[in-house]
Formats: C-alpha cells, structure tokens, sequence
C-alpha cells in the first residue's frame, strides 16, 4: 500500500487539496470502525501526502460523530509522521478578525461525549500533554503562512483553542467565560484529534482558520450558518496555499518531534500483561516496544 509521511485533515470548507496530483483513493479498514471518508494519497508539488475530509466529502458527519480514532489510526497506518489539521474556528479576541489565520499552542477541553484514547481494555497509557501541540510542526506552519500573500488576512502565532461539544455554537455566556480564559480562538474537533495523534506518535499542528467573532462582539450579529460559510470560502483558498507550503518546507527539512516517541514511558501497564485481543488491536502503535 502506498505510504505518505504527510498528513492533512481539511476541516469545514476544505474538502480537497486541489494542487493534489497522481490521487489515489484508499479505504482503511481499521480496529475502531472507518474513518470519516476514504484517504486520497496524491503528490503535492513532489511530496507523497495523504489528505482526509474530516466530515466526509458532502460533510455528512457532526463533530460529535466524528470517528476520531479511525481518523488517526488510518493515518499511521499509512505511515504519517506529521499532521497538519485545517480547521474553522470562532475569534474570541478582537485582534483575531475573520479570515484571519491561527497557528494555536494550546488547548482547553470542553468536550464531553468523545473517546479521546487508544488505551483501555487492558492496557494503561498517560501520554505527556502539556504541549499539546509540536512545536516545530507549529513553527512550519506559522512560517509557511508569514511567506504568503494572504490578502486582507493576518496570521497569529500562538493562542490557546477551546475544543467545545457543538453542534450548537456558544451562548453569550460561555463566549464571555472563554474570553475570561485568556482563550483564542473557539471551534469543535482539534483538541481530540491532537490527543490521539500524541497516542499514536504524530506530530500534530492545527492551522485554525477564523470565519467569525463567536456571538461575545457587541458589534457582530450572532453567528449564523450563512456567515460562517461565506468566510470559509475566503479561508479556503489561503489555507491550501499556506498547507502546500508548509508540505514543501517538511519535505526540505524533515525532524524529530518528541511526538515520535511519546509512548516510550507512557505505558504503565507490563505489555507481556496486556490481554492479547488489545495487544493485537493496538500492535500498530506498540510495534516498537514489543521487540
């Protein structure tokens, strides 16, 4: 099967990396049921990626329904060391307008209906997380996005995004407690995808694209689904730009995240303990410490 060390999740609006080329359609048939859609592999100006709709192409799947296990265990099934993952997202600052660009550094859960482990069923891991995100896939993206012509769109390094249920946007309230928080940027799937893609040994870096002011702005009428799909067309077109360049710089100048070797002393549990049924489903991400 083909193989790709680069992954990108395209969020709501980015549905396909248009530059991709040579496509290829794969189904990965994983221990924790599908993934959102069928993986393209295709090769970006050189570079072999492989690229999932996260809602499905006719974005047919909530944030709540999202397979996020299969989504990564795919991913490392083709061999993905780095993921890149497009996201829409609500401002809670003033200084972050819509259309702006967000290379967030941390997050805060507000989820409560998610599965957000491989582990369990016999088996103990506590990854470290408080850098949620790699800070050197973070560093590609911001530089990436600071090269480009972006039009009227700022691009903002660092920023903390709360990771919310949905589908349901914010209540004034919650917008305002957010805001008291300190927090960036508001929007409904990263935060469980970056807690897997640590459990599985990828390098994971969100690129947050802002379609609104969430509904705390005093000047802003509350979103609706109208304004933000009108801004995720403006994103879109920066965020391929911003990803084929971030491609072409890993492609350059590859590294080791500490993400590469998360599990190492993460599992508590003796592996010769382990039930093999869970062994086995998790031999994928255990191959090295099984030697």
């Amino acid at each position: 099967m083909n193989q790709a060390k680069i992954g990108i999740i395209g969020g709501s609006g980015l549905y396909k990396m248009e530059a991709l080329q040579d496509i290829e359609e794969v189904r990965v048939e994983t221990p924790f049921g599908d993934p959102s859609d069928a993986i393209v592999l295709g090769t970006l100006d050189g570079t072999r990626v492989a690229f999932l709709a996260r809602h499905g192409r006719n974005h047919h799947l909530l944030p709540s329904e999202l397979p996020f296990r299969a989504n990564i265990y795919a991913m490392k099934h083709l061999g993905v060391d780095y993921l890149i993952s497009a996201s829409a997202v609500g401002s809670l600052k003033e200084a972050v307008k819509p259309i702006d660009l967000v290379v967030p550094d941390q997050f805060i859960d507000r989820t409560k209906d998610r599965v957000a482990t491989f582990f369990g069923d016999g088996i103990v891991a506590h990854i470290g997380f408080g850098d949620p995100v790699c800070p050197q896939l973070a560093s590609v993206l911001a530089e990436a996005a600071d090269s480009i012509d972006l039009g009227e769109a700022s691009v903002h390094r660092g920023g903390t995004y709360i990771c919310m249920e949905g589908p349901a946007f914010s209540t004034k309230a919650e917008s305002e407690l957010y805001r008291s928080w300190g927090a960036t940027i508001i929007g409904m799937t990263n935060l469980t995808e970056a807690k897997l893609a640590r459990e599985a040994e990828i390098a994971y870096a969100t690129l947050a694209l802002v379609t609104d002011y969430d509904c705390w702005h005093s000047d802003h009428d509350s979103v609706t689904v109208e304004m933000v799909i009108q801004n995720l067309h403006c994103n879109a077109e920066n965020a391929q730009k911003v990803i084929r360049d971030a491609v072409r710089r890993l492609s350059e100048n590859p590294f080791v995240s500490e993400a590469h070797s998360a599990l190492k002393f993460a599992v508590i549990t003796p592996l010769d303990k382990v039930p093999a049924e869970t062994k086995e489903k998790l031999k994928l991400l255990l191959a090295k410490y099984l030697v």
